[in-house]
């Protein structure tokens, strides 16, 4: 059984997503400025996974695996 990835890159966003990668950098932006403002350390072009699901599928993602 395949590890859950804990974070998620702009190309697995995009197709979780189904938007361009362009759209994916963007969102991830959005999504880890909300983080820093509540003190988590982020990294640029990546998105913690659970934070993802939360706030997109609201923590019922469809299809992470």
């Amino acid at each position: 059984m395949a590890e859950e990835k804990r974070f998620l890159s702009a190309a697995d966003v995009s197709q979780i997503m189904e938007c361009s990668t362009s759209r994916a950098y963007s969102l991830i932006r959005q999504l880890n400025a909300e983080m820093t403002e509540k003190g988590f350390i982020v990294m640029a072009g990546k998105i913690n996974a659970k934070y993802f699901y939360e706030r997109i599928y609201d923590g019922e993602g469809a299809e992470h695996e």
